[in-house]
């Protein structure tokens, strides 16, 4: 999310004017009054496959005859994914355009998730569960690029429509999937079949928008390369950079944290003898959390500074919420479940400072791209380290403590992302 100083630095087409794009007349009202519908429909269904399945995670191991371990894995497949795919949209997106990139998105997140509860076996639920990602990943990426490219002047409010969605299809998946199961026989896989018709749905404004010849050719923003070293003046060593190293690192130990929570907190709080109904709704709980705070945090931190304090503050809530996990996981499960909550918007305050450690547009793009490939690479061996300390422990002690443990970095990286300069301020200093 960049701040105002730095959303200036980028030229935008103004809406509803003509451009090289509009090729027929009226396309560009047309897709003023589609988009935001294809947007928040695309939002929608870019956590489902992560959510749906934390909930019934017992139910898939059972089924499967999945071991702890492998459950690991299958909780650190998203990471993996993001990271793998997501450096890939912005050259697809230029290749096809937006429009056909995002649609294609939003056809294998509906096929994978079909696919993957009938595969039969561990491997082929693992593949489809990559398929959908694989979906998430570059449109995950490419919605943001169509708030800015087409709606310059409503960023705030479209960025807030967007991530509202996002924490919307978070949380529904988590609250509503066991319901739903019991509903359909209790059949663990129609439980998790149906979300693949909220991403169907979703691919039918894509396909409109591709009949409007002026959607399907908007060139988004050029791919931040790989850092190379170049003289004064020219793209910036951000491999160099200690506050890029801080936000990379940040970003990815939030997105630990995260990914941890969506993939095992139910299990938890099954353990710990609570109905697989209830164990979903806290952890819809926990994910509904991000809804307001997701436009609290940004602006606060706009406001500060120095966005260190957020840090601390968020990550003491987190330890707060592992130590209650510990000690009383069914006693205090709600309070722990808004600690988590609050713990886990981490997230958007990582996005603000990205695009406040940045003066330029193009040292935003470039900063946002280095640290969020870099933190999911760095976030992916923590679900399945915890999935391996569960299956052999035996309990939920030691992956609690490396939870707790991983939160002390969390915060003190934070700290030092947050200080007030910027990579071009450094690059100058050298």
């Amino acid at each position: 999310m960049a701040s105002d100083r730095t959303r200036t630095t980028t030229p935008h087409p103004r809406p509803g004017t003509r451009t090289k794009t509009d090729s027929v007349p009226g396309a560009g009202v047309w897709v003023l009054r589609l988009l935001p519908v294809g947007i928040v429909l695309a939002a929608l269904n870019l956590r489902p496959a992560v959510t749906s399945l934390g909930a019934l995670l017992e139910e898939v191991r059972d089924g499967l005859g999945m071991s702890g371990s492998v459950a690991g894995v299958l909780t650190s497949v998203p990471s993996l994914c993001f990271a793998a795919f997501g450096v890939m949209a912005p050259r697809l997106a230029r290749r096809f355009g937006l429009s056909v990139v995002v649609c294609t998105g939003m056809v294998a997140i509906a096929a994978g998730l079909l696919i993957r509860p009938y595969a039969g076996n561990t491997v082929g639920f693992l593949a489809g569960t990559a398929l959908a990602l694989m979906g998430i990943a570059v449109s995950n990426i490419l919605m943001p690029v169509l708030v800015k490219r087409w709606f310059p002047d409503r960023v705030g409010p479209m960025t807030g429509l967007y991530s509202m969605a996002l924490a919307l299809g978070t949380s529904l998946p988590a609250a509503v999937t066991v319901p739903v199961t019991d509903g359909l026989g209790g059949d663990w896989r129609a439980g998790l079949a149906v979300w693949a018709g909220l991403a169907a749905v979703a691919v039918l404004p894509w396909l409109v928008l591709l009949r409007v010849r002026g959607a399907e050719r908007i060139e988004p923003a050029p791919a931040p390369a790989p850092a190379v070293p170049e003289a004064a003046g020219g793209r910036l060593r951000i491999t160099r950079s200690r506050i890029a190293w801080a936000l990379a690192v940040f970003f990815g130990l939030q997105s630990t944290a995260a990914y941890i929570t969506m993939g095992w907190m139910a299990q938890i709080y099954r353990d710990a003898g609570l109905s697989a109904g209830t164990a979903g709704l806290l952890l819809a709980v926990t994910m509904v959390m991000g809804v307001p705070l997701a436009f609290v945090i940004p602006r606060v931190a706009t406001r500060l500074p120095h966005q260190g304090p957020i840090a601390v503050v968020l990550g003491v809530c987190g330890l707060a919420g592992y130590a209650g996990l510990y000690l009383a996981p069914a006693v205090g499960a709600w309070a722990w479940a808004v600690l988590l909550g609050i713990s886990n918007c981490a997230f958007p305050l990582a996005l603000t400072m990205v695009g406040m450690r940045a003066r330029t547009g193009a040292g935003v793009a470039q900063l946002s791209a280095f640290a969020q490939s870099t933190g999911y690479l760095l976030s992916i061996p923590g679900p399945l380290l915890v999935g391996v300390l569960y299956q052999h422990s035996g309990g939920w002690g030691q992956p609690l403590a490396l939870m707790a443990v991983l939160m002390v970095p969390q915060i003190l990286v934070g700290v030092l992302a947050g200080r007030d300069r910027t990579v071009e301020d450094e690059a100058a200093a050298r």
